[in-house]
């Protein structure tokens, strides 16, 4: 998106925040991406951003749940959708930085637990999530 003043809503009520935007009229496709279905990124991590302070990275929704059924096994915490793209970013560093033979500090935010992203854990399961 865009680094630009937009509403914080898709009715365009709130006060325009600075934010990466895809534009408060963006309907994203009807996949289960949990809270990730929003127009925005908060102000805070969009200016974190384009001051070059954190980086940033897309991951798939497949990679995403594969990650997190991974996540879950191995820790016994079923993590909440948003934070399986958190753990595939975190995957993707780690098995990077092997066969780069650095040694880097990776630190990931597991905010929340599936309990409600179950049906969508499932789904993924049975091999009848669609990918994006």
């Amino acid at each position: 998106g865009q680094y630009r003043y937009d509403f914080g809503d898709t009715a365009g009520m709130t006060p325009l925040l600075k934010m990466h935007t895809l534009g408060h009229g963006f309907i994203p496709e009807p996949i289960h991406a949990g809270g990730l279905r929003y127009h925005g990124m908060s102000p805070l991590v969009s200016h974190c951003y384009h001051e070059g302070l954190i980086g940033a990275m897309s991951v798939r929704q497949l990679d995403a749940f594969e990650a997190g059924v991974m996540f879950a096994r191995a820790e016994g915490i079923v993590p909440a959708s948003e934070s399986n793209h958190a753990i595939a970013g975190a995957l993707r560093e780690a098995r990077q930085a092997a066969e780069d033979g650095s040694s880097p500090v990776i630190v990931i935010g597991v905010s929340g637990s599936g309990q409600l992203d179950l049906p969508a854990y499932s789904e993924f399961l049975a091999g009848d999530m669609a990918d994006s």
